[in-house]
């Protein structure tokens, strides 16, 4: 039974639409390829807010996203949620900057 909550249960799903499709087989693992398609749905992701879509539009963009970073993650054979966990360790000891009256939180090259 899928648990909904599960980060293994979200890639198997992934790995199950890759196999259906054959994308290790036909160049839907290549990455340049798998860059195209996120900037697509950052594009998509764009267009629900700049123009005003409902939330359910934004979040199933977000989804597509999502499922994108899943599959480049296995097409890349690199463990996601480890480079998520790392990567957050690392943002919370960064100090925050206000830039254009905008918080940022970024490594930047003067520290």
């Amino acid at each position: 039974m899928m648990n909904a909550d599960s980060y293994n249960d979200m890639l198997a799903a992934v790995q199950t639409f890759h196999d259906k499709h054959d994308l290790s087989g036909t160049g839907g693992e290549d990455l340049a390829y798998r860059v195209a398609l996120m900037a697509e749905e950052l594009g998509e992701i764009s267009a629900c807010i700049t123009r005003g879509r409902p939330g359910d539009m934004l979040a199933e963009e977000c989804a597509d996203l999502l499922i994108l970073l899943l599959g480049t993650a296995l097409a890349a054979d690199f463990d996601l949620r480890d480079a998520f966990w790392g990567k957050i360790g690392k943002l919370s000891t960064r100090e925050a900057r206000m830039i254009d009256g905008r918080v940022r939180v970024s490594e930047f090259g003067d520290n």
